[in-house]
């Protein structure tokens, strides 16, 4: 434990210093400026710790916190604790606060405020904080008002990588607690402790974040005001930058086609960074609590072999992206190749269909509503599906239906993508285990896949002692699921964001825009 505790040391030293630069730069950089950013599609709520799509996460934030932020490299930096330790034993951590932290009504953040995020609201939400907190930890305490203790069952080491905003946003105690939470009237109108404040939402054109003035972190955010651009079509997405109506398009809110164009243009700037920590990982959900033929892994298999896989990489996503080998990608921990491998085999997956006893029961694909790449995409699949005599049709619906009908289960096959947020036992067993099989987010195991096998590895593997056993145990979950296909892999995805060049320090984090805003600033 020598070597662990110096290397904790040596990192809060590093993460202070970090912090100490940053605060000095804060101080440097000019103040003011409007940023018009693209959200793409408009996010069905902004409470973050009830919603973590990719449009909620990208404004929300920005309005929320949590306790640690992460570098690129996924080591964890300062936020709301501004340090943290480790006991020897690896089952207590302890989270020392910032002082004089404000949610954005005024009132004080304390330790109860993360007690009450952690033990109570997320733990009954968040379908990742979920089987987190329930599996691992023993208890959640406060210490005193800028002082929390987590205690674990047992060494869980990926436990430092759970309190990304997305994951472990901080809750406001004084508001939600013995509230319906989901009916809570707050929910529209944000309160976080961040460095922009909600301010206004015109529904179908804008959402309006305002500075923080009371903002913790002195000197910081630089910018005055953000506008979230709410644009439906993906050609005047492109046109409003072009036309410096927008000044940031995030990954994925331009055809993909229209990428290279835009990059290319006058003070444009690209970056495929700050996505380290999601390493989104697309797929369709099979609903396996249907029964039928998705209840078949005969039909599963068939359907993997049926999907011209790099005709959705080469063609509808013009190469953006790599082929996946199962359900851990490989930008994360713990991936391995060693599993079965699915070509694109019509003639096989014709037998495979035909063995399984499908007799043409007709079965729907529900769209994935985030623009015209996904669209083409089902389309492409549909006709893959058609030709090894699948009868399929495609159902569209907006986000909020989407988000409605995923999360409830009311779907035969729905495309998803997933963040794998650095770690298996956080971003990939979630989806997975059959205990995460709970209706009310679509982030969770939504096609009610149930393997005892597959629950126990998944254990195992979130608390062995060392990287080699964790890999021993993640490379046979991996060939079981693969053999198993509940999901099916379809794209490990990159995402360029596109930015005017005068707009510093944008990708700062693991995350990028989603937490950005708070160090940007508008030369």
């Amino acid at each position: 434990m020598m070597v662990r505790t110096m290397g904790l040391r040596f990192g809060l030293a590093l993460a202070a210093s970090v912090f100490a630069l940053g605060m000095a730069q804060a101080q440097e950089s000019k103040k003011g400026g409007t940023v018009h950013v693209v959200v793409q599609p408009e996010p069905p709520m902004l409470m973050q710790g009830l919603n973590q799509n990719g449009p909620t996460n990208m404004v929300a934030g920005n309005i929320y916190e949590s306790l640690l932020r992460y570098n690129e490299k996924l080591e964890p930096q300062p936020s709301l604790a501004k340090s943290w330790e480790i006991s020897p034993d690896a089952k207590t951590y302890t989270f020392k606060l910032q002082e004089g932290v404000k949610w954005h009504d005024g009132k004080p953040f304390t330790a109860d405020d993360v007690v009450f995020t952690l033990d109570k609201f997320l733990r009954e939400v968040h379908p990742r904080w979920r089987p987190i907190v329930n599996a691992q930890v023993e208890k959640i305490e406060k210490v005193d008002d800028l002082t929390v203790k987590i205690t674990l069952k047992q060494p869980f080491g990926p436990m430092i990588m759970t309190q990304e905003v997305a994951s472990a946003p901080m809750i406001p105690k004084h508001i939600y607690d013995g509230t319906d939470y989901r009916a809570n009237p707050a929910n529209n109108t944000p309160i976080g402790t961040g460095p922009f404040k909600f301010k206004e939402w015109k529904k179908g054109s804008y959402i309006h974040l305002v500075r923080n003035e009371d903002y913790w972190m002195k000197g910081k955010p630089s910018v005055e005001e953000i506008y979230w651009q709410i644009i439906p079509d993906a050609a005047a997405r492109a046109v409003a930058y072009e036309t410096g109506k927008v000044d940031v398009l995030p990954g994925g809110s331009v055809d993909v086609y229209d990428v290279k164009r835009l990059s290319k243009l006058p003070n444009s700037c690209v970056t495929t960074k700050g996505w380290e920590m999601f390493a989104p990982h697309a797929w369709l959900t099979v609903n396996i609590a249907k029964g039928g033929p998705l209840a078949n892994k005969q039909f599963r298999q068939g359907m993997m072999y049926a999907i011209d896989r790099e005709f959705g990489k080469d063609v509808v996503w013009d190469g953006l992206g790599k082929l996946p080998t199962g359900p851990i990608s490989s930008k994360t921990r713990f991936y391995s190749a060693d599993v079965p491998k699915y070509t694109y085999d019509v003639a096989k997956a014709k037998e495979l269909i035909k063995a399984s006893g499908y007799k043409g029961e007709p079965l729907k694909i529900l769209a994935l509503p985030y623009g015209e790449t996904w669209n083409r995409w089902a389309e492409a699949i549909k006709q893959n599906f058609a030709d090894a005599g699948i009868n399929i049709a495609i159902e569209t619906t907006d986000v909020a239906g989407w988000t409605q009908k995923a999360s409830n289960g009311d779907f035969d096959l729905t495309f998803n993508f997933l963040y794998q947020l650095g770690d298996p036992a956080i971003g990939v067993a979630r989806n997975y285990i059959s205990t995460n099989i709970i209706k009310g987010n679509p982030f969770g195991n939504q096609g009610a896949y149930v393997n005892p096998e597959v629950d126990k590895l998944f254990a195992a593997a979130a608390i062995a002692p060392t990287d080699k056993d964790r890999q021993e145990l993640y490379t046979k979950v991996q060939k079981l699921l693969v053999d198993e296909v509940p999901v099916l892999w379809l794209l490990e995805m990159d995402f360029p964001t596109i930015y005017r060049c005068n707009i510093k320090n944008l990708v700062t984090t693991g995350i990028g825009v989603n937490d950005g805003f708070r160090d940007a600033s508008k030369e």
